[in-house]
């Protein structure tokens, strides 16, 4: 209905203007408006407009409501009055918002009655129907008033004169007219209320300038910015002052500064400190050095102190003058006495205020330290001098000072032009005295400041230079200034020095431009944009003389003259020590170099090829190239570190994802990876150029794809490295390739196994005649490659490869590891041993096995069957080295009959046990008005607020009725959380708990609460004035604001109950803090002082029986803790002259607000009322539903509130408890358990038991049988939970050496039948070889361990989620396929395990024979996105059925031992040593994956032959110690066994014949050229 109107509002709104002042143009009208305006008025609205709209002449709708009418005016009603003022779409111009604002602030009745007939009217303008007056009035107020029948009496239809003439009598009768006829003025174009500033304030209590404090408040903020931990605390101002202020000084000036003893100087602090200390009188000043040394603050220097002092004064003396005082040879106890003696008015021992001012009158060493303050005042705390000629000896001092001291390595000097430097000492009366920086000069001469000083000192240094806001030894510039502090200079007019004659007849000299270093530098421009803020590089020819062309001041000096003057240039120079003298120097020129980016090159068309997503491989026909980006100078000392991370921190790029070459030549780079070295070491020269090389987002490096794309033309340099210390190109997000590679190559056994070559001897001949039958094989490609890139890996010749060759293979025979996206390193490495294992496999016709039943018989004897049945179909280095055995079984719940089943594996899959419980921090603020304590709690997950609200009450000793929880956000609160919802993390603010006051009898209304439609039963609120929008969104049924009027029952507006007056009816007020904003540009009265929350809102207690007083005393018992008391006059850093005192009680005044805390709760809006107040009195409080602001006054909040206080935080130890348990690493044996322990199958995953025929309930179980030589541990870090993968950052500890897994191997018993069973195999198995009967002795290959069969079962075990639905195990043998009973295959897809914790098993000592060897069980996860998941474990049935068939089983593998040893190809006795070795394991590498799922990176750790930790992060390869390592993101582990003789993995080659593989590098090759082809 309100939009119907707007039309008609927009095209009246001219016309209705234009009668009313009589005046046909809306331009004439405008200046007419203007005429009414003072000038300052107009500018004030000029320069208002000007500031919201910009350049703009039209202000926006959303401007106009936020900033002309302000959040007052009700939203509908302020978008009818933009219309009316002429508001289109386009915007609202100038000249018709100053009408509008003249009309509304400054017309008559009529013209306003004029106004608003205007907002009824028809288009024509000439009279109004009732229709649309009440339409509007519907739409605006939501009522229309019973006297409008009055102004209709006649007709429908009204005229102007009708309408004005019912207005006028009416004047209450909707809100426009009681707005704005009302006699009451409630908004006016100009408010000449004067509230003070905060600079005012601070002026008023000091002897410092409005514009002083403005000034310092700029240099306070710079100071503070270079705290650590953001406060401008003791450390951050020690470090400023010293050593300039000696150490045993700093403290006790600290806390002369800091007044309130919070460990904070804040700027209200340092401005009355500064004023103490150098504005004031003689006697103020040196009451402000007392405070100094007053250590315990009571206001008395004993004797202790004052024999600090005097050992502080001395140091003073002796570090600032030259010349001796008696008394500096004096004992410092002699001195002592001598002051008591004389001074010491009380006879007590010690000194009051006034005795030491008297002491100090007379005492050269205490004005010698009000000197030293006063320059530390000015020169580092950033207070301008007052004068010329005191701005003058304050840099006198200073600089003699660093003279003395002479030049420290790590400082900066700052050169400045003579003809500048001199203009200067005119100003300021400089009185010259010499100094001499005291360091010997390279030569060994000093280096002297006049005149006669030569360029010699200077010719062989080259300087270095940095933004100032970093802080690096060497080349970087210390922290605590910017660049702009530096070297940009203010935008200041040079003015050349002149003079003229005074009025007394003396010179007077004007005050200098801004520092002009120009004429110091070169006049050519850079090649490039310099990244240091050296500032220029210095003119050399004609070379530059110090006392001639320019002089060198301190960095203090600079920073204070740079911030008084400004300056077109800054030129920092460091002090280094040269190397070569070991003397302290000024390094004036710095090695200039230039540096080089790569360019992007266009992006490649996607080709149908198997290579076009190998990588970010260059095309070879198009080379990288590089061009000059960056010039930067940089200390000759600086090592390669330092300018890795200034480059790295200047351009913002990580640290690990930047390199630095060295640029010889366009086909010529050297890495310099060795970071220790300096640029003088290395010999690099001026403007050498060097290549910055920023990683790819596929995380592959420019400069290494450009040179594997262009290696035909590009040199590679052999340089010697540590065998196997060689890192992997990144071919495009192959970190995780890479990762795995690494790992297995540092596998010692197989690694030898492939540089000596036998892996030739044994390559898969079979399958490469026969790869059309057997599609389980890659051709031998895997191993050759493989077996390539290991060779070069050990070579020692190269410090990175590229494993294009590797990478092709993968990537030909799996295509999901093609492209550029990241993939699992599990997956990876499954695949590669997988892979590896077929090559390599000497079963070249796999026979047809068959698994049986356990039927009851021993585990002994059915793991050494499934066992013998593995190994005659898989049998390779692999299976002998990292293949185990797993047992499986179910139980029946109904009958108890057990199926067990035993598996191969060739690494462990453990689950992270999960962890369901979150850590929530809440803050708890008490009625007492004691510090907030922060508590912690552990809630489980579905933890409801009802248990958080018990939880803490046993903390913070509250009852849960006592507790209101409430989400605070912009110091308001934003939400009350149920009782019965779910707790959350905050999305916005911070969770706090309230005390409240509790019901005073049982028969309080609010004993029992419930909650009704939102609104709290039993609040007593005034009905008429309720703002059901003031109710937050669940605020609990306690939240009841009371008041003494009409309320409401049962929170319903019919049947209203009033409480009895003496009832004992307890609730509380919300209560904000809030300050006025004051604003000197705005355009009506409303807006120039605009209210602002802050602080943390308060909870007070309100009844029936509440007077007025008792809130203010509530509120002040909560905030006093806030509101410094004023110090005694002595203590004080105030004027002394001053009025200090707050004049009244409670430094704020209460008023009602409503829940936004900007307007009244009891006014109506066009009132503009931003709250009323409430008196301080003994009548009863009577404060409705409203909220409370606390309006703090603006001299109290100005000088008494502690905003640092307001941030203090006590912490409970239940924070640190709590965070400690949610980050609390879990071992590796608890993953180990989490694996095996028991699991009970849900009625979704029904198992099909043979004995009872059906399907039954039953428990699961896993357990370890075997374990390898090579044991590798998977950490399943990636898991599905609530629809969606998510990666757990949990930390796992597992030990680095002696891991034994002992305690969870399967408990078996001996039996001796198992001998005479082995035994029996024995003969049955002997010279059999890969199931064909052996013609000979003497090549048999033994399998020395445990190996794994790869049916259907274990490769959905031990699978990995990120495969996307594809189970990446170890699968070996991928044509056998074990299946389940079709009556159980549609329950065992989907199955998801859990592994509950706490079983304890009984558990053997034995390792892995069949007769001893004991395992602990272990549990397998099956995924619910696995198909088949241990599916065979589900049935007991091992019949026919179950298996994929593909030949007779009547061949036998050789034979073997219970360690898979053969007795040909080992003695008995060697046989009977691997047997008896203990199950103990060593760490060798480590995965690890930092990131988040789909991204991250992977880094391995791996340890070298040599003993030796290494870390390989792709290409890049480095030595680090072991406790370098990061554990904490370790995803695969690689164990091996102690004490294994690994010599007999290695096979017989001897008569054997090495294969051919010259066809497989000719594929290679053609693949490779028909790639370089297509690009």
């Amino acid at each position: 209905m309100f939009l119907v109107h707007l039309p008609q509002i927009c095209a009246s709104t001219q016309s209705c203007l234009g009668a009313l002042w009589t005046i046909p143009s809306t331009s004439w009208l405008g200046f007419c408006c203007i005429m009414c305006l003072t000038n300052v008025e107009l500018q004030r609205l000029k320069d208002a407009f000007r500031r919201t709209s910009g350049l703009s002449c039209y202000m926006s709708q959303q401007c106009f409501l936020r900033e002309v009418l302000g959040d007052v005016v009700p939203l509908r009603i302020a978008e009818v009055i933009y219309s009316s003022f002429g508001g289109t779409s386009k915007g609202l111009h100038f000249n018709n918002l100053i009408v509008g604002l003249v009309l509304l602030t400054r017309g008559r009745d009529e013209e306003k009655a004029k106004y608003i007939f205007s907002l009824f009217a028809s288009d024509l303008g000439n009279h109004a129907t009732r229709e649309d007056m009440e339409s509007m009035l519907q739409t605006v107020d939501g009522e229309i008033p019973l006297s409008l029948r009055k102004c209709f009496s006649e007709g429908e239809k009204v005229n102007y004169e009708k309408f004005k003439s019912w207005l006028l009598q009416n004047k209450d009768a909707f809100t426009f007219s009681r707005w704005l006829l009302s006699s009451g003025v409630c908004v006016t174009l100009t408010d000449d209320s004067d509230t003070p500033t905060f600079y005012q304030t601070l002026a008023g209590v000091t002897h410092l300038e409005e514009s002083d404090i403005i000034d310092l408040e700029k240099r306070y903020w710079l100071l503070k910015a270079q705290s650590r931990t953001g406060r401008f605390d003791l450390e951050t101002f020690v470090a400023l002052v010293s050593p300039t202020i000696h150490t045993s000084l700093s403290e006790g000036l600290f806390h002369a500064f800091d007044e309130n003893r919070d460990n904070h100087i804040d700027f209200k602090e340092i401005s009355c400190g500064l004023s103490a200390c150098c504005r004031g009188p003689l006697a103020e000043r040196q009451k402000f050095c007392f405070k100094v040394f007053d250590v315990d603050h009571d206001g008395l220097l004993s004797r202790k102190e004052i024999t600090e002092m005097v050992g502080a004064l001395l140091e003073v003396w002796k570090d600032n003058r030259i010349d001796l005082l008696p008394e500096a040879d004096t004992n410092v106890h002699a001195i002592v006495e001598d002051i008591l003696k004389e001074h010491d008015t009380t006879k007590q021992g010690h000194l009051t205020l006034e005795d030491y001012q008297i002491w100090s009158v007379k005492s050269a060493f205490a004005n010698e330290f009000l000197n030293l303050l006063f320059q530390v005042c000015h020169i580092v705390l950033g207070l301008r001098p007052a004068s010329p000629e005191e701005e003058g000896q304050i840099i006198r001092g200073w600089l003699e000072r660093a003279s003395r001291h002479g030049l420290q390595p790590g400082d900066y000097w700052f050169l400045i032009a003579v003809p500048w430097w001199q203009q200067w000492r005119d100003y300021v009366k400089y009185v010259r005295k010499a100094f001499l920086l005291a360091e010997q000069g390279p030569e060994g001469e000093s280096m002297a400041s006049s005149h006669s000083s030569t360029e010699e000192k200077f010719v062989d240094n080259i300087s270095s230079a940095s933004e100032a806001s970093e802080t690096t030894s060497g080349s970087l510039l210390p922290q605590g200034s910017t660049a702009t502090d530096i070297c940009f200079a203010r935008q200041h007019d040079d003015t050349d020095n002149q003079c003229f004659l005074g009025a007394d007849g003396n010179m007077v000299v004007l005050r200098p431009g801004a520092i002009d270093n120009q004429p110091l530098v070169r006049s050519e421009p850079l090649k490039a944009p310099t990244l240091t803020m050296e500032g220029g590089l210095l003119r050399r020819s004609p070379s530059l003389i110090l006392g001639r062309d320019f002089e060198v001041v301190p960095e203090p000096v600079w920073r204070s003259l740079y911030h008084w003057y400004g300056a077109n240039l800054g030129l920092p120079r460091p002090v280094i020590r040269n190397t070569k003298t070991d003397c302290a120097e000024l390094e004036l020129l710095p090695r200039h170099l230039l540096f080089l980016r790569q360019q992007q090159p266009p992006p490649r068309t996607p080709q149908n090829n198997v290579w076009v997503n190998m990588g970010n491989v260059p095309s070879p026909s198009a080379p990288l190239k590089r061009v000059l980006v960056y010039t930067g100078c940089f200390s000759r000392v600086g090592t390669i570190k330092d300018i890795h991370e200034y480059l790295s921190q200047r351009l913002r790029i990580k640290e690990e994802d930047m390199r630095l070459w060295l640029y010889n030549s366009e086909n010529y780079l050297t890495l310099l990876d060795d970071e220790d070295h300096s640029l003088e070491g290395l010999k690099i020269p001026d403007e050498q150029y060097m290549v910055i090389e920023v990683r790819n987002k596929d995380m592959s490096w420019p400069e290494e794809m450009s040179f594997i794309a262009n290696s035909n033309r590009m040199n590679r340099h052999n340089v010697p490295t540590e065998k196997g210390a060689t890192g992997l190109s990144n071919l495009g997000n192959t970190c995780f390739m890479n990762s795995s590679i690494q790992c297995v190559s540092n596998t010692k056994p197989l690694t030898d196994y492939f540089t000596s070559g036998n892996h030739l001897y044994e390559l898969n001949r079979y399958v490469l005649l026969l790869y059309m039958t057997n599609p389980i094989g890659m051709r031998g490609h895997m191993a050759k490659c493989y077996g390539d890139l290991v060779q070069e890996l050990w070579s020692g010749t190269q410090k990175n490869l590229a494993p294009l060759k590797l990478r092709w293979t993968i990537a030909k025979y799996a295509p999901r590891f093609n492209g550029f996206q990241q993939q699992d390193s599990q997956e990876l490495l499954a695949f590669l041993l997988d892979g590896l294992h077929e090559d390599l496999n000497r079963v070249h016709e796999k026979p047809y096995v068959e698994l049986k039943d356990s039927d009851g018989r021993p585990d002994w004897e059915v793991a050494s069957e499934a066992w013998e049945n593995h190994l005659r179909r898989n049998r390779s280095i692999v299976v002998d080295l990292f293949h185990g055995q797993l047992r499986s079984q179910v139980k029946c719940k109904t009958c108890g009959h057990v199926s067990a089943r035993f598996d191969p594996f060739n690494f462990l899959s453990l689950p992270l046990p999960m962890d369901n419980s979150m850590h929530v921090e809440i803050i708890v603020t008490k009625l007492d008005g004691s510090c907030p304590v922060r508590y912690g709690l552990r809630l489980n997950a579905d933890e409801k607020y009802t248990g958080l609200k018990r939880l803490l009450s046993e903390l913070c000793c509250l009852n849960p009725e006592q507790i209101l929880l409430a989400e605070v956000h912009a110091s308001n609160i934003k939400n009350f959380p149920l009782d019965n919802q779910k707790v959350r993390q905050a999305v916005s603010g911070f969770l706090c708990a309230f005390e409240i006051p509790v019901p005073s009898a049982p028969t309080s209304v609010v004993s029992t609460p419930t909650q009704t439609d939102g609104i709290p039963i039993g609040s007593s609120v005034h009905y008429n004035s309720l703002n059901l929008g003031l109710i937050p969104k669940g605020m609990p049924s306690t939240v009841v604001p009371c008041g003494t009027e009409g309320s409401l029952a049962n929170g319903l507006p019919d049947g209203p109950v009033v409480l009895p007056s003496d009832s004992p009816f307890t609730g509380y007020i919300i209560t904000i803090h809030r300050k006025m904003m004051r604003a000197e540009l705005y355009f009506l009265s409303s807006q120039k002082n605009r209210p602002s929350l802050f602080g943390m809102p308060l909870i007070v207690p309100c009844t029936v029986r509440t007077r007025t007083r008792d809130l203010y005393d509530s509120v002040w018992t909560q905030v006093s803790r806030l509101a410094s008391p004023l110090p005694p006059q002595e203590a004080s850093n105030h004027a002394q002259d001053c009025d200090d005192s707050m004049g009244y009680q409670y430094p704020f005044t209460l008023r009602v607000v409503q829940k936004d805390g900007n307007s009244c709760a009891w006014c109506p809006w066009y009132r503009f009322c931003r709250g009323c107040t409430v008196e301080c009195n003994d009548e009863r409080a009577a404060v409705g539903n409203a909220f409370m602001a606390v309006d703090w006054d603006p001299t109290a909040l100005h000088l008494r509130y502690q905003t640092s206080q307001e941030r203090i935080v006590e912490e409970h130890p239940s924070v640190e408890q709590s965070r400690r348990a949610q980050a609390e690493p879990i071992s590796l044996d608890s993953c180990l358990q989490a694996f095996t322990s028991e699991e009970e199958l849900g009625e979704d995953e029904l198992y099909y038991c043979s004995k009872c025929k059906t399907h039954r309930l039953a428990t699961k179980k896993l357990d370890l049988w075997r374990l390898p030589p090579i044991l590798i541990i998977h950490l399943k870090r990636f898991q599905f939970m609530n629809g969606r993968w998510i990666k757990s950052q949990k930390i796992v500890r597992f030990p680095m050496e002696t891991f034994d897994p002992s305690a969870f191997l399967t408990p078996r018993d001996a039996d001796q039948s198992q001998e005479s069973w082995r035994d029996k195999l024995g003969e049955e198995l002997h010279d059999t070889e890969g199931g064909v009967k052996k013609s000979g002795g003497g090549d048999t290959v033994c399998n020395p361990a445990l190996t794994l069969n790869n049916g259907k079962g274990l490769y959905n075990i031990l699978t990995d989620p990120l495969c996307s639905g594809r189970m990446a195990s170890t699968p070996l043998s991928k044509d056998v396929g074990l299946n389940c009973s079709p009556e159980s295959e549609g329950r065992r897809q989907g199955r998801g395990l859990v592994f509950p914790t706490g079983s304890r098993y009984q558990l053997s000592l034995s390792k892995e024979s069949l007769d001893s060897g004991r395992e602990s069980p272990m549990e397998l996860e099956a995924s619910r996105t696995r198909m088949g998941s241990m599916g065979e474990g589900l049935s007991d049935s091992t019949s026919g059925e179950d298996m994929a068939r593909e030949c007779d089983n009547t061949k036998s593998v050789s034979e073997l031992n219970s360690n898979g040893y053969t007795e040909n190809s080992m003695d008995l006795e060697a046989s009977q040593g691997q047997r008896d070795l203990d199950p103990m394991y060593n760490l060798y590498a480590i995965s690890c994956h930092s990131g988040i799922l789909g991204g991250g990176h992977y880094v391995t750790y791996a340890k070298n032959p040599n003993e030796k930790w290494y870390c390989y992060n792709d290409s890049s390869c480095k030595e680090l110690q072991s406790e370098e390592i990061d554990a904490d993101s370790a995803y695969i582990l690689f164990y091996e066994q102690q004490e294994v003789d690994y010599s007999l993995f290695m096979p017989k080659t001897d008569g054997k014949k090495m294969a051919d593989t010259t066809c497989m590098d000719e594929d290679f090759e053609s693949d490779y050229k028909k790639y370089c082809v297509l690009q």
